[in-house]
């Protein structure tokens, strides 16, 4: 029977943006209502979440440390003429301990699951069921809004949990292990050690086109784990995901392709350029809104939007950058900018992923012989920035 709510504060999408804020609010701004809505029967979905040390920063971690499930120190990349092991610390979020850490910490009326969202405003919502939300501010979070709006390549995996009939003996995960086959843009492995006979292995692509070919990596994943010498008892769980990874467009039009309140996670265009990578964004503008007077519609609109678009100007050189793997490098040969890549500083490597690469390290990254010719690259860098010319007039 439908019903009617009244909280301060209502989230729409129950994945990492949204669990992050609500988990936020719980801790800092405990004397607020919130409702935290989400289409599926557990928040998180069926998702594995990692980041380095160095992507969150100290003040923030209170934030995400509650769901943190795995972590090791050091990783390794392996690729056709490099291979190394940086001294770095990686982390681990597992859906299922978002989603128990959720229900520990708010009250039950305050999360609703299987509930879809048909009607979204600055300080309403209505479910599929008829339950309206009245609220002082609405947060939107449910995934990505009009990709179209912008100039996008694609990260995409599937990625199956294996439990294996012997220890495999790894200690630290591989981020990447390009020195498979290269098809389909530039394709790597990623594996985590997830247990002594657990190992998460992930077959990725940066390709041109979205499309998932799920059967073929299945293949993939089991051909890798043989080659490692790993014998597979069982699959334990998959998931598959498809990551805009962005070199152009226009922001305001990607923010107004979807329903003018308050947004976060990748509806608000908050991830990484090039990685596709939204958690370092997602605990951001987690604490943002939990530090935050104002949280009326209007306030949560001005905050989010200003971060959202602050984050987005700051990142034209990740978009050059990838504009330069999609547009200038050949589909089979994009493997080379990762492996140069990867003989960099470890620091500077570290900031990279977190979005905060300084003057200096840009004029690194660019620096010496380029792995993709520069006519291409020159042309490549042209285009992104005639694209955001025309989507501007």
């Amino acid at each position: 029977m439908p019903t009617h709510h009244h909280c301060d504060l209502a989230i729409l999408g129950g994945g990492l943006a949204g669990g992050l804020i609500a988990l936020a609010l719980a801790e800092r701004r405990p004397e607020l209502s919130l409702r935290l809505v989400e289409t599926g029967e557990r928040f998180g979905g069926n998702h594995l979440w990692s980041f380095f040390d160095s992507d969150v920063a100290a003040a923030h971690r209170w934030i995400i440390e509650p769901v943190v499930g795995h972590r090791w120190q050091g990783y390794d990349v392996a690729f056709p003429n490099h291979r190394r092991t940086l001294d770095a610390t990686y982390n681990s979020v597992e859906s299922e301990q978002l989603d128990a850490v959720l229900r520990a910490t708010l009250s039950d009326d305050a999360l609703l699951t299987g509930r879809r969202v048909v009607e979204a405003g600055a300080t309403g919502v209505v479910l599929d069921d008829g339950t309206r939300i009245e609220a002082k501010g609405v947060i939107d979070c449910r995934g990505p809004g009009d990709l179209s709006r912008l100039q996008c390549g694609w990260q995409k995996f599937v990625g199956q949990e294996l439990v294996l009939e012997q220890p495999h003996g790894r200690t630290r995960p591989t981020v990447m292990d390009a020195r498979v086959e290269q098809l389909d843009g530039y394709r790597f492995v990623y594996c985590l050690p997830l247990g002594a006979d657990r190992m998460f292995v992930e077959d990725t692509y940066y390709s041109d086109g979205p499309e998932i070919d799920a059967a073929a990596l299945r293949q993939r994943i089991r051909a890798y784990a043989e080659a490692q010498g790993w014998r597979i008892a069982e699959v334990a769980r998959e998931e598959r995901g498809v990551l805009p990874v962005a070199f152009g467009g226009d922001f305001d039009a990607y923010w107004n392709s979807t329903p003018p309140v308050a947004k976060a996670g990748m509806r608000s265009g908050l991830f990484h350029p090039l990685t596709g990578y939204s958690l370092p964004d997602a605990v951001r503008t987690a604490a943002a809104i939990a530090g935050a007077r104002d949280l009326s519609a209007a306030g949560l609109a001005e905050l989010t939007h200003g971060l959202a678009r602050t984050t987005w100007r700051a990142r034209g050189f990740y978009r050059m950058l990838t504009a330069m793997l999609f547009r200038a490098a050949k589909p089979e040969a994009r493997y080379r900018v990762l492996e140069r890549f990867y003989r960099l500083d470890a620091g500077l490597i570290g900031r990279f992923y977190a979005g905060r690469s300084s003057w200096a390290d840009k004029v690194r990254v660019l620096a010496g012989k380029p792995p993709v010719p520069v006519a291409r690259a020159i042309r490549a860098i042209w285009d992104m920035q005639a694209g955001g010319r025309e989507k501007r007039t």
